[in-house]
């Protein structure tokens, strides 16, 4: 399965939201008390979110006016942007369009947002379209590995999927801060990708899909619960973020890596993990897990920016360096958590730096509710050129800015 193109959304100047913005919006709100002010204040000034992130027009408004039809609104500007500049970049026919896959976690309405995408470019009678929802950040290498195995079945086919998460229906009220946590970290973004299982399409693709690797904790209680929409004592409804959410999410990731590491790893890597884990597990020795160097396996790290502390937490574990990490982090500072579609923010910001040379391989890393964690292995076929990505890579016009200095604690101005 070959990836032709890719584009990340990037919203016009009037949905930016500094951390100022985001207090004096929080507060004119009126649902908040003054210490989950104060919590919400300290939270995003310990994010690593910047002054560029974006909200919907809705929750920008004063007052707010959050209803299904701005959230339809923030949806088809989500969606057909990031379509229309990559149907305008590979020039692929709308009609020529065999599946389509769209994930978008906490909003489905009807008819689904895969039907919108089927309405608005006026798709084929026969296209094969679906829509997943509820499945969290991990979401989008679920739409990768689902649309991968439709192309094995469809033959000669192109792929649409698009990946994206609605803030308009989902901003929390109320003042549960396992709830609150979810306002101060996620904004608006989406991603359109396009994939083919046409051999001709090999010489013009930027990718070749090697690897998909699904891990699903949901069997344990822990896990399972460890992201959860639910009501409050008030009966508002919000997003809570259980305190076990690291420790799940390292656990999840322990499980992903010892399937994948076979698969990509070289044989000096795979023996001494091998030994480390014949060691503890049969014969009980207390000794430190070794933990492979996926340096060794890839150039390129996509780890899902859901928060500072998932990106400090997967560093450390895999001891990658401040370079591997940059996309990642830089993504959280431009971007914010934008859910599922953040993999494709961070595959662009190396792109966009001229980093991506033929044979590369890049590992996205993903997380999300149930609990999962997703991985995606691919192989450059040929070299990336920042000069030819204006149009569908959103970082081009202001990539000369970055790496920027991220500081522990971004102080919020307050208003005179």
């Amino acid at each position: 399965v070959y990836l032709l193109d890719f584009a990340c959304y990037k919203p016009g100047p009037d949905h930016v939201v500094t951390r100022e913005t985001f207090m004096r919006q929080s507060s004119k709100a009126g649902a908040f008390t003054d210490d989950n002010l104060a919590f919400q204040r300290k939270i995003l000034e310990r994010s690593g979110l910047g002054q560029g992130t974006y909200f919907p027009a809705a929750v920008l408004n004063s007052p707010p006016n959050p209803c299904m039809a701005e959230a339809r609104r923030e949806a088809e500007a989500v969606m057909f942007g990031a379509i229309d500049s990559l149907l305008a970049k590979t020039g692929v026919r709308a009609r020529d369009i065999g599946v389509v896959v769209v994930n978008c976690s906490l909003f489905n309405p009807t008819p689904s947002l895969s039907a919108m995408v089927v309405n608005h470019y006026k798709l084929r009678r026969n296209v094969a379209s679906y829509n997943l929802g509820g499945m969290g950040c991990s979401a989008g290498l679920i739409s990768i590995d689902l649309a991968k195995q439709l192309l094995q079945v469809h033959r000669n086919s192109y792929a649409l999927v698009v990946s994206m998460e609605n803030i308009t229906l989902n901003w929390y009220w109320g003042n549960d801060r396992s709830m609150l946590m979810s306002n101060c970290l996620f904004r608006m973004g989406g991603a359109a990708i396009l994939l083919s299982n046409r051999a001709a399409d090999k010489r013009r693709s930027k990718y070749q899909l090697m690897h998909t690797v699904r891990t699903h904790h949901g069997a344990d209680d822990r896990a399972y619960r460890c992201v959860f929409q639910e009501e409050d004592k008030a009966g508002r409804v919000g997003v809570a973020l259980s305190k076990d959410l690291m420790a799940v999410a390292g656990e999840a990731l322990k499980t992903n890596i010892t399937t994948l590491g076979p698969l990509v790893l070289p044989m000096s890597e795979q023996i001494l993990f091998l030994t480390s884990l014949i060691g503890k597990k049969i014969f009980g020795l207390k000794m430190k897990p070794y933990i492979p160097d996926f340096k060794m396996a890839f150039e390129h790290f996509c780890i899902h920016a859901g928060g500072r502390a998932v990106l400090d937490t997967i560093e450390k574990n895999l001891e990658l360096s401040d370079w591997h990490m940059e996309p990642s982090r830089m993504t959280l500072n431009r971007w914010g958590n934008t859910s599922s579609s953040s993999l494709w923010y961070e595959l662009a910001y190396t792109e966009a730096k001229g980093r991506v040379r033929r044979g590369h391989r890049a590992w996205q890393i993903a997380f999300g509710s149930g609990f999962k964690c997703n991985s995606a292995v691919w192989r450059a076929l040929k070299d990336i050129h920042p000069s030819k990505e204006a149009g569908s890579n959103p970082w081009i016009e202001e990539i000369h800015r970055f790496p920027v200095e991220v500081p522990k604690v971004e102080s919020v101005v307050s208003s005179p």
